[in-house]
């Protein structure tokens, strides 16, 4: 069974939902607290959304240093599949695993509502399973969720329709150029199932844990 770690830290409040919906997918997900220093055995990690740290300073400008990061960060150098949903996405961006930064959405207003996304680039481990031009609805639910990239190295994996919060490029989702460790805005596992309004949520981690599965030990 495909191990999946779901990092927790302190204000985190998406991750037993992250683990039900990697479940829904295929995988063996499992909670792993911000302080451990080891993820031998995990064959990807999930960052989920929440506000770490009670997002005091900046969105994850805490999470960062939690001492699980220094193996989050291993894990991506070796090319396993890293993911960061909504606040996940802030603290990637914060190690420095994904390009860019998060600012107020353009309206400076909390967003919570279903939003579309495009597919623009199947070549990630979170867009694969996805073919180019699919639009998903997926829930958005974010205040500092615009994205910026002023180095321009941002590689747009999704993309919304109809640019909800001012990002850059429109994007919702962006990987590194690996396309090993990606970061969503949207919650694709707030749509994983047809009563929660929407499955599409499920095309995205689906292949997330595909990619987990064919990580090389």
């Amino acid at each position: 069974m495909t191990r999946i770690g779901v990092i927790t830290f302190p204000g985190s409040n998406c991750e037993h939902d992250t683990v039900h919906a990697l479940g829904l997918a295929g995988a063996d997900a499992e909670l792993v607290w911000h302080r451990d220093t080891d993820l031998a055995g995990l064959d990807g990690v999930v960052l989920p959304g929440g506000f770490a740290h009670g997002d005091y300073l900046r969105p994850g400008a805490i999470a960062r240093f939690s001492p699980v990061m220094g193996e989050v960060a291993r894990l991506a150098d070796e090319g396993r599949p890293v993911l960061g949903v909504c606040n996940g996405f802030q603290i990637l961006c914060e190690a420095g695993l994904l390009p860019g930064a998060h600012i107020a959405n353009r309206d400076l207003a909390f967003i919570c509502r279903p939003v579309e996304v495009e597919v623009v680039d199947t070549g990630s481990v979170l867009t694969r399973a996805a073919e180019p031009g699919r639009r998903l609805r997926i829930p958005l639910n974010s205040y500092e969720g615009a994205w910026v990239d002023p180095t321009g190295e941002g590689r747009v994996v999704l993309r919304y329709t109809d640019d909800p919060n001012g990002s850059q490029d429109q994007a919702a989702a962006v990987a590194n150029q690996e396309g090993n460790v990606v970061g969503v805005m949207p919650h694709p596992e707030r749509a994983s199932e047809p009563i929660l309004g929407s499955d599409d949520g499920l095309v995205l981690l689906s292949g997330f844990v595909e990619a987990c599965r064919e990580v090389k030990v």
